[in-house]
């Protein structure tokens, strides 16, 4: 049944198999390396803003302005635009590690501003108390500032989460591969309806379950049982 059921969609089950392997792949090494370097470009925005900890408006400006104008430009074009630097990073324009490299590009901005705003929500009550205790700026952020900003913290990179896997859905265009460039290839430009259909279900039980472990570690980081 399973083997007809898969004749049906014209696609074999190793194919599938290999599309959502490469779609959480991208997804999700991608996610760490943006939400790295989002922490800390989060973390510089919040801390050198008007009023922060290190207040410095030239480090702000050049920051918000460089988050600002990344995020400004299409995934698409930014995909093809940034081609050279992939080259130069992985050794090829092609293919789904190759991918990685826009894909990081595209989320890193997209989490520092959520961060951002998980950061600035932490009432400044507590940041002061902290100061006024003698703590560093290190030790504000990492035993004050991250503990209060946790919960938050979590529920935007369950929304970047989501946000690339609608993202791997263009990296067929650099041969990058996964469940949206399946749905693509072999099912709109063969008009090939159901498995169009199949991979949309595909991609929104994704969708559901990364929802649903978000919000329960958001839950759980609040102190919720």
């Amino acid at each position: 049944m399973i083997n007809e059921f898969f004749k049906y969609l014209h696609v074999s089950p190793s194919m599938l198999s290999l599309c959502a392997t490469q779609t959480l792949y991208m997804v999700f090494v991608s996610l760490f390396i943006g939400s790295f370097f989002a922490l800390i470009l989060s973390f510089l925005l919040v801390l050198t803003r008007e009023g922060g900890i290190k207040e410095n408006k030239v480090v702000f400006f050049v920051l918000n302005s460089v988050i600002n104008v990344v995020r400004s430009v299409p995934f698409i074009i930014l995909l093809v635009f940034i081609l050279p630097v992939t080259k130069a990073i992985v050794g090829t324009r092609i293919g789904t590690t190759a991918a990685l490299v826009p894909l990081t590009t595209f989320i890193t901005p997209y989490l520092s501003r959520l961060f951002e705003n998980s950061l600035l929500g932490v009432n400044k009550g507590i940041i002061e108390a902290a100061k006024a205790m003698g703590a560093s700026t290190f030790e504000i952020i990492v035993h004050f500032i991250l503990p209060e900003a946790k919960s938050s913290l979590i529920l935007s990179v369950t929304i970047g989460t989501i946000t690339l896997l609608g993202a791997t859905a263009m990296a067929g265009v650099i041969g990058g591969g996964g469940v949206g460039d399946l749905a693509l290839t072999y099912g709109y430009e063969r008009m090939n309806f159901p498995l169009m259909l199949f991979t949309v279900i595909v991609l929104v039980v994704f969708v559901q379950i990364i929802q649903s472990v978000g919000n329960f570690l958001a839950t759980k980081a609040r102190g919720h049982k």
